[in-house]
């Protein structure tokens, strides 16, 4: 490495200086500019942004049966041990159980369909942070999810757009609760 000669270091330093507060006011008014056209774009784009309910009701959908796959445990299942698509997220018993002795196992999964027991700000604190309508975090076997409000907004709307039976939902009462390991196994009792 060459040292330059001391005037042309210094020379190099005050070019430097004296440029400094132009390319930091130059990068100032760039950054500004980007803010105000992303400011501009997203105001302008805003309406397109919003799904519509038809398109939050599909997102809801897909989610819910694809992803969650919640009608397993909120919908009633018939003498056969088959989810009871006519009674499509009623709530139901849980039919399987730990394997290990867990206090806080949760016995009933609660009706979704037309979501009757929550409020919409209870049921996005569910999906968001996993806490429960009580302040108490939610029981196994639901799972805590850290949903995105955009996807719980959208579960929510497919969630208000069932129709729920009046009828309460009665589980099959011939299946006994099985444990996990019983239902990988295949080792189920009275089957």
């Amino acid at each position: 490495m060459t040292m330059r000669p001391l005037a042309s270091r210094m020379l190099a330093v005050a070019l430097s200086a004296a440029c400094l507060p132009f390319f930091l006011s130059a990068r100032a008014r760039r950054a500004q500019a980007r803010q105000y056209s992303t400011a501009n774009a997203a105001s302008a784009h805003e309406d397109q942004a919003r799904p519509t309910l038809s398109v939050q009701i599909a997102r809801g959908r897909y989610l819910v049966e694809q992803v969650a796959m919640c009608g397993e445990c909120h919908t009633p299942r018939d003498e056969n041990g088959n989810l009871d698509e006519s009674r499509w997220l009623e709530g139901a018993r849980i039919w399987i159980k730990p394997v290990h002795t867990m206090y806080n196992w949760a016995e009933w999964a609660p009706r979704l369909a037309g979501l009757p027991s929550f409020t919409n700000e209870q049921a996005e604190t569910i999906l968001e942070k996993g806490i429960g309508s009580n302040g108490v975090a939610i029981r196994p076997p639901m799972h805590i999810y850290h949903m995105s409000p955009a996807d719980a907004d959208a579960i929510i709307a497919y969630l208000r757009s069932l129709n729920p039976h009046t009828t309460p939902a009665i589980p099959p009462s011939r299946f006994p609760a099985i444990s996990v390991l019983e239902f990988v196994t295949g080792n189920i009792p009275g089957v």
